[in-house]
């Protein structure tokens, strides 16, 4: 488990911006954290930890240590018609989505290719056509940066939010996540609200969807709406779903009445933030090496070359016409370095 000087990020970080670490060190399970963190240079430089580096940006070189989680390992457990899955926060999330989806364990299905590993899912409560991470989760297993202890958190200690977690607030950056459970179950309860599931089913003339149905119904219109990583450098939603007032909505209501929106908890009224970038003319633009993608505006991309601070500005061009159009302030989910 030695300390890399001097590593490139390029191919661990799924913009493929060209960035490097001070020091780099792969961690492949929860004793190399113990080693590590042993380490005196740990106590002297910052600290980054990475799992599929698909929800950041690096805006320049990373000048710190960067942790590659790469824990691996599914367990399964049954407790009657549930069944606690717990993997490893190294697993690639659509990896476990994919396992879970052929043994039918019902829950994680409508979370299909989302990017990224299974540690990040509960700092981020990911979350896809009406399912997130919350409704799911179980419990996690952290190390603690301060103790070198591990601890267990139920659903209630992540205090999860829309996108949000205990992880990305008082606790960021004191915890690293070393594996995930999820109550899954062996009886479907398949969720096909969102429009676009129930167009894709219709098309396909299936009636009584399965969760093997919703994957692939899910697969295939994240395909047809996002770019894959691989081939153009992304970061999937650069933006939240903003979620506003009822009495705010209303006004911008009377002003665009063409508005999609969803209700939100507290009565409050979640907008989608791909229409208001696509409304300000900004789907498909390529602006030098960056740009959003030709289906997705809530997508940015690397069109070869582009850098961070190049990425970064071309957001902050969206965020500012966004707000001067609707008076509605868009929020980065991506983190930005």
């Amino acid at each position: 488990m030695p300390f890399i000087a001097n590593y490139s990020l390029k191919n661990l970080n799924t913009f493929g911006i060209d960035v490097n670490a001070k020091w780099y060190v792969n961690i492949s399970s929860e004793e190399d954290l113990t080693e590590a963190f042993g380490s005196p240079l740990i106590k002297e430089n910052k600290l980054l930890v990475l799992g599929g580096g698909s929800n950041m940006l690096f805006t320049k070189d990373y000048d710190g240590i960067v942790l590659k989680i790469s824990i691996k390992g599914i367990e399964v457990a049954q407790q009657g018609t549930d069944i606690l899955v717990t993997a490893g926060a190294g697993e690639i999330w659509d990896h476990l989505v994919k396992y879970c989806v052929a043994k039918g364990y019902a829950g994680l299905e409508n979370l299909t290719l989302i990017p990224g590993t299974v540690g990040a899912s509960p700092i981020q409560n990911i979350g896809a056509y009406g399912v997130e991470i919350k409704d799911v989760f179980e419990s996690c297993t952290a190390f603690e940066i301060a103790t070198g202890q591990l601890r267990t958190f139920s659903k209630a200690d992540c205090e999860f939010g829309y996108r949000e977690s205990v992880f990305k607030g008082k606790l960021k950056g004191k915890y690293i996540i070393t594996s995930v459970t999820y109550r899954l179950s062996n009886i479907p309860n398949v969720q096909t609200h969102y429009g676009a599931i129930n167009s894709e089913l219709d098309r396909r003339g299936i009636e009584r969807p399965s969760i093997s149905d919703i994957s692939e119904v899910v697969a295939a219109i994240r395909v047809s709406k996002l770019p894959d990583p691989s081939t153009i450098g992304n970061a999937g939603s650069f933006f939240k779903n903003p979620v506003i007032s009822q009495q705010a909505f209303d006004e911008l209501l009377s002003r665009f009445p063409d508005t999609p929106h969803y209700p939100a908890p507290n009565g409050r009224v979640k907008l989608a933030a791909g229409w208001l970038i696509e409304q300000c003319g900004f789907k498909g633009l390529v602006d030098g090496h960056t740009g959003t993608w030709k289906n997705q505006a809530l997508v940015l991309v690397n069109h070869g070359g582009a850098t961070g601070q190049e990425v970064y500005r071309f957001s902050e061009k969206i965020i500012e016409t966004v707000q001067e159009k609707f008076g509605v302030l868009l929020e980065r989910e991506v983190n930005i370095f």
